[in-house]
């Protein structure tokens, strides 16, 4: 368990990694934390990610994607001995600073903007003008123009052509289907 003095001492600084290698630097870090018995020196590995609500072809699905591909946070208290155990992990490229020798550990400010809530994030892959095709309503097969979007409610509003007459409609983002 680390103790107060080092997790006062301990900053975040950030390592650049090769695209793809993200979690498994970071569990190789923590092997080398267990291994090495580091944990006063090593205290928190991080991959920033956050949760999108996405809605594809009028199918919805959450995936969890890394906010900064290719980078890992590490709270720790640097020293040339950690830095060297952590730059020889397969997949690590370097630490992010002025010079590879010498890393910029983050500000508190930028530590602070990264513990942002970021909530729930929602992909659209419709926009304003795009024609779509309805599906899972009464109105399935009808095309219409998207007049706006609200993401936030997970709705928008079609401009339908039903029997001649231009019909606006408000429905949910899972049932259009952008049209190519």
């Amino acid at each position: 368990m680390a103790n107060e003095s080092n997790i006062a001492q301990a900053q975040w600084y950030v390592l650049h990694t090769y695209s793809g290698y993200e979690n498994k630097v970071a569990q190789s870090i923590m092997k080398v934390v267990e291994y090495r018995k580091l944990q006063d020196q090593i205290l928190e590995v991080q991959i920033p990610v956050e949760q999108v609500h996405e809605i594809t072809d009028g199918k919805e699905k959450d995936v969890t994607r890394k906010i900064f591909p290719g980078y890992v946070l590490v709270k720790m208290i640097y020293t040339d001995e950690i830095a060297y155990h952590i730059r020889s992990i397969r997949g690590v490229t370097c630490f992010v600073g002025s010079s590879p020798t010498d890393p910029t550990p983050l500000t508190e400010k930028e530590v602070a903007a990264l513990g942002v809530d970021l909530g729930q994030v929602i992909e659209v892959n419709v926009s304003v003008g795009d024609t779509v095709r309805i599906v899972g309503t009464a109105m399935d097969g009808f095309m219409g123009i998207v007049q706006s979007l609200n993401p936030e409610e997970g709705t928008c509003n079609v401009l339908v052509s039903m029997f001649g007459q231009e019909t606006p409609t408000e429905l949910s983002l899972s049932q259009v289907v952008k049209t190519d």
